[in-house]
């Protein structure tokens, strides 16, 4: 059975004793989905992986769908290219080797991302490592009258490639509620979300640079560090996270699946 060894920092565990290569048992799956709502972020070493194989461990949560930003032909469209490699002049995936600030994936679609699943297959030896924010932390450590002030505030969230998003402008609340767990969390990030609904512009600014300043302390931020045949699996609603940058000299090459649940429209 696997072991579930957290990773004592403000959120993510390490799952040993796993070959997702290999077809899991009920019991498997449930010890996985636990640690995840636990945890909010698992990841599992040593991984030698199929494209085949990485559909399907993700799809034990939920449907495995194509990702809204179009990517060149493919085998399995399920599979999204992160990566700065260039073959014969063009991209073989996305998001180069800048910087990536704190963000919860797809957040400016009606229905987000609900769990993402990332899969290294080359990594650079200086940066790019992700860290994820524990946003239940986040917000319970907001005082209450600031609590009270978010309550029924929502935001409005927006790609900044505008082709990438919906033809409306989508808003959340600025406090969601995990539909399985029952928590709150926080769910702004200045990556992805422009203003809060119904303040004057600088008061929303304002509020946004303090929430998200408060998120990105230290304590409620955990740091993985990338090797080979590491598979990641984090769960958007109660994280966000963000990339270091590394050397554009260096390869990176690592390939995602994303699950969108049907009840995972937020909810305060």
């Amino acid at each position: 059975m696997p072991t579930v060894i957290p990773t004592g920092g403000a959120l993510g565990a390490e799952i040993k004793n796993l070959d997702l290569s290999q077809l899991l048992s009920g019991d498997a799956i449930r010890t996985v989905q636990q640690a995840l709502l636990d945890h909010c972020v698992v990841f599992f070493r040593n991984q030698t992986l199929t494209e085949e194989n990485q559909i399907r461990f993700t799809n034990y949560f939920g449907q495995t769908v194509e990702h809204v930003r179009k990517q060149p032909d493919r085998q399995h469209k399920e599979i999204f290219i992160v990566s700065n490699i260039e073959e014969n002049g063009a991209p073989i995936g996305a998001l180069g080797n800048r910087e990536l600030t704190f963000h919860s994936d797809l957040s400016y679609l009606k229905r987000p991302g609900t769990i993402s699943v990332l899969y290294a297959i080359e990594v650079p030896r200086t940066g790019g490592e992700t860290q994820w924010c524990n946003c239940y932390k986040a917000y319970e450590a907001l005082d209450n009258d600031l609590k009270t002030r978010l309550k029924g505030l929502r935001a409005v969230h927006r790609h900044y490639n505008e082709d990438q998003n919906p033809p409306e402008h989508i808003d959340h609340p600025v406090v969601r509620t995990h539909p399985e767990t029952g928590r709150q969390s926080l769910y702004v990030g200045r990556h992805l979300t422009k203003y809060i609904v119904g303040l004057p512009p600088s008061e929303s600014e304002a509020l946004l640079n303090q929430l998200s300043e408060h998120a990105d302390r230290p304590e409620f931020v955990w740091t993985h560090h990338w090797q080979v045949g590491d598979l990641v699996m984090w769960d958007n609603r109660p994280t966000m996270h963000r990339r270091e940058p590394f050397p554009p000299t260096e390869r990176r090459l690592m390939k995602r699946t994303q699950v969108f649940n049907a009840d995972d429209i937020p909810f305060e």
